[in-house]
């Protein structure tokens, strides 16, 4: 997918769930139930290194994918402090961007967001110019490299 993308020019950036990376386990969640368990595996620590040297953004999906608008504040700052500073501590530089996970926000968890020290952050669908709640297109590895593309432009 990203080779095809790299020749369009589409920037890539990898939102990572940290409590995943360190064995690229699947993102086994009930909004999945039924993929398979290859198709949702995740990046490990060195796979995601690898995309970063080449220019690859990497960004915050939290720790564990949690429904954020569901925690405690004390629950949503540990999801996104602690996963913002693992990236920060394996890659080795700034992660500066969170993708919410099922694109899940409002007030609160925007201004954890801002608190935790990310510059911007992505729901899904969005509408508007807040850096809180940008638009993001969510891929998975199901995903064909013709469907990528549709998803683009649809």
């Amino acid at each position: 997918m990203f080779p095809a993308l790299e020749r369009l020019g589409v920037p890539i950036q990898i939102f990572v769930c940290s409590g995943y990376a360190g064995n690229g386990a699947p993102l086994m969640i009930p909004e999945l139930a039924g993929d398979e368990p290859a198709e949702l595996a995740t990046m490990t620590w060195d796979e995601l290194r690898a995309h970063a040297a080449r220019g690859v953004a990497i960004g915050s999906h939290g720790v564990s994918h949690a429904h954020l608008t569901r925690l405690s504040d004390d629950e949503v700052r540990r999801e996104l402090t602690e996963s913002k500073q693992q990236i920060e501590d394996e890659l080795g530089g700034s992660c500066a961007q969170l993708a919410y996970p099922y694109g899940d926000h409002d007030e609160r968890v925007r201004r954890a967001a801002r608190a935790a020290g990310y510059e911007r952050a992505y729901g899904l669908r969005e509408r508007g110019e807040d850096p809180y709640a940008l638009p993001r297109l969510d891929l998975y590895r199901r995903h064909s490299p013709v469907r990528t593309l549709l998803r683009l432009y649809t």
